[in-house]
């Protein structure tokens, strides 16, 4: 039997002290968010791509401004498996793309300006839903941290 040290509650033990403090479960609703971040992030992409390719590119042919989109798949693997601290650093990572596209919508002409205002909304989408995605998760590591004082 393992002895209980002083900082412990009773009927605790020192395994349980090792242990790392579970990732509370996402609330009710959290997984529409969550799936809003993902849709969001890879129409985000593709319109990138899209855009500089096809759609409407800044040299005929193609540009070589369609390497944003590589950008954009540095948070992928994160956001799509759902990882906390990707889905962190990409929210405010995303603010790039919301730059672009209001700067963009702003002085473009032609069809880019209407694939600027869709690169906007899609940036706003995948910010707030991960914002708010992410807000019970933030709650309750302060509510611990405030406990473990």
């Amino acid at each position: 039997m393992t002895a209980t040290p002083p900082d412990l509650p009773q009927g605790a033990n020192a395994q349980d002290a090792r242990t790392p403090p579970q990732t509370p479960s996402p609330p009710v609703g959290a997984h529409g968010l969550r799936l809003l971040s993902m849709a969001s992030l890879l129409a985000l992409i593709a319109l990138s791509v899209a855009w500089e390719l096809w759609l409407a590119p800044l040299r005929p042919g193609g540009s070589w401004l369609v390497l944003k989109a590589l950008l954009l798949l540095l948070p992928l693997r994160g956001v799509l498996r759902g990882d906390l601290y990707t889905l962190q650093w990409s929210s405010m990572f995303i603010l790039l793309f919301l730059a672009e596209g209001v700067v963009r919508g702003m002085s473009d002409t032609g069809p880019s300006v209407l694939l600027a205002w869709i690169e906007t909304a899609l940036s706003v989408a995948f910010f707030f839903s991960t914002i708010f995605y992410l807000r019970p998760f933030k709650r309750a590591a302060k509510a611990r941290a405030a406990a473990a004082r």
